[in-house]
C-alpha cells in the first residue's frame, strides 16, 4: 500500500479541490477528503473527483485540519486529503441519508450492503456520520457484517450550528452516514482514548430521556449532582456554558472489562437540570467525572501517537488521525504545539488528522465503541 496527501486554501471551492489533488497518484483507490463547512462541498468534491477520478469519502472538519503543511484552516476555509493506492487493496463505499430510511440502523444496514465486496467482509470499516445517532447507524453495519475493526469520527462544522456535512462522490447529507469498507493485507492499528484522568467523583445513572439525555445521577438531577462533584455554582453550567466547561472535565462511561472509558461530553444543561450528552447513555451504568488540564490534551497527542508508532512497528505507510473538536477547543491558540508534537513523532509520514464531533474506536477484543472528547488514531503498515 501507499499513501498520497494534499491539501488548499483556495477561496474557489472546486479549485481547492482540484489543488489538494494534483500532487497525488492519479491512480489511488480511495481518498478521504476533509473540508471547510464554509465551502460549496459539491464543488470541491467534484474538484477532486475530476483530478483523482477515485471514490471519495470525509466530511466536514471543525475550524482546519493539520498535515504535513501544519495547521491548515483557521481564518481561512480549507481542503485536505489523504488517499490511498495498493496492488492488494479495494474499497468499496455506500452514502445514506437519514431521511430515506425509517430508522438509522435500516440507514446501517443499507450502506454496509451497498459498500461489501462480492459479499465478504471488509478488513476495516471507515464510518463517517451525523454527531446525532452514530451507536444505531453502526448496529445496522455491524449487522451485516459482524465485528470489524472500525474507525472514523462524525462531521463537524465551526460553531455548533448544524452545518456539517458529510459526504462522498455520490452524495451530500446533513444527517446520514457513510462508509468505506477496506480491504487489504497491510497492517491496520488503532489507539483510542480519552486520555482523561479518573477522579473519585462517580454515580450510577437513574434516568434518562431517550438515548442521550442524562436526567439524574443516583437520583439527583444531573446538572446538580454534576456542580456538587466541581463545587461550582450551577449558573456557570447553565445552557451552553456547560460545554466549555465540561471540556477538562467530561463525564466517563468504562467497558465491561475496565479496558477503555468511553467519554461522554455534557452539551446543554436543561431547565430541569438534566444534561444533553454527545453519546448514548444507559440506565444502571455508572458514569465517573473525569478530568485534565489544557497541557494534558496537548501532550495527550504525542503520546497516543507514540503508542501507536510502538504497536504498528516499522514501515508505517500513513496515519488516519480522528481528534475531538472540543478537545481541539480546549486547546484553543496552542494548536500549533499540537502539530510540533504529531511531526515530531510521524516524521515525513503522510497523515492527517480531522476534528470531529464524535469518535470511533476500539480496544483490544472490544465492541466497536462512540465516544466524545476522544482520540482515535490509526495507522497503515506493510
Amino acid at each position: 500500500m501507499k499513501a498520497f496527501s494534499g491539501y488548499s486554501t483556495n477561496a474557489d471551492a472546486y479549485n481547492a479541490g482540484v489543488e489538494a489533488s494534483s500532487a497525488i497518484d492519479a491512480k489511488v483507490k480511495i481518498a478521504f477528503v476533509y473540508a471547510s463547512c464554509d465551502y460549496d462541498l459539491k464543488k470541491v468534491i467534484k474538484g477532486v473527483k475530476d483530478t483523482l477520478n477515485c471514490p471519495i469519502i470525509g466530511n466536514t472538519s471543525f475550524t482546519g485540519v493539520i498535515m504535513q503543511g501544519g495547521y491548515i484552516g483557521g481564518d481561512k476555509p480549507f481542503v485536505g486529503v489523504l488517499a490511498l493506492n495498493g496492488a492488494d487493496l479495494e474499497v468499496g463505499v455506500g452514502f445514506a441519508s437519514r431521511d430515506k430510511f425509517a430508522s438509522a440502523r435500516e440507514a446501517g444496514i443499507a450502506v454496509a450492503k451497498k459498500a461489501m465486496i462480492n459479499k465478504r467482509v471488509p478488513s476495516q470499516v471507515y464510518m463517517v456520520a451525523s454527531p446525532t445517532e452514530e451507536e444505531q447507524f453502526l448496529k445496522g453495519i455491524s449487522e451485516v457484517i459482524g465485528r470489524v475493526p472500525t474507525f472514523g469520527g462524525s462531521c463537524a462544522d465551526n460553531e455548533i450550528a448544524g452545518k456539517w456535512s458529510l459526504y462522498t462522490d455520490k452524495g451530500i447529507t446533513a444527517e446520514g452516514v457513510a462508509v468505506a469498507f477496506i480491504y487489504t493485507k497491510a497492517k491496520f492499528g488503532n489507539v483510542f482514548t480519552g486520555a482523561y484522568n479518573e477522579t473519585k467523583d462517580m454515580g450510577i445513572i437513574t434516568e434518562i430521556k431517550g438515548r442521550r439525555t442524562l436526567v439524574s445521577i443516583d437520583g439527583e438531577p444531573a446538572v446538580k449532582k454534576y456542580a456538587k462533584w466541581r463545587k461550582m455554582p450551577i449558573k456557570k453550567l447553565e445552557g451552553g456554558n456547560l460545554l466549555s466547561e465540561t471540556i477538562l472535565s467530561p463525564l466517563g462511561v468504562k467497558d465491561r472489562l475496565g479496558d477503555l472509558t468511553a467519554i461522554r461530553h455534557p452539551m446543554f444543561a436543561n431547565d430541569d437540570m438534566s444534561m444533553n450528552i454527545g453519546a448514548d447513555l444507559a440506565v444502571g451504568t455508572a458514569v465517573v467525572r473525569m478530568e485534565c488540564t489544557q497541557d494534558e490534551l496537548i501532550k495527550s497527542v504525542k503520546n497516543t501517537l507514540t503508542e501507536l508508532k510502538s504497536k504498528m512497528g516499522d514501515n508505517i505507510i500513513c496515519y488516519h488521525l480522528v481528534h475531538c473538536g472540543g478537545r481541539r477547543a480546549g486547546i484553543g491558540d496552542r494548536i500549533k504545539e499540537v502539530v510540533k508534537a504529531v511531526k515530531s513523532v510521524v516524521g515525513t509520514t503522510p497523515f492527517i488528522m480531522e476534528f470531529t464531533f464524535g469518535e470511533y474506536g476500539y480496544v483490544d477484543d472490544g465492541r466497536n465503541t462512540i465516544g466524545g472528547l476522544m482520540l482515535s488514531f490509526s495507522a497503515y503498515a506493510n
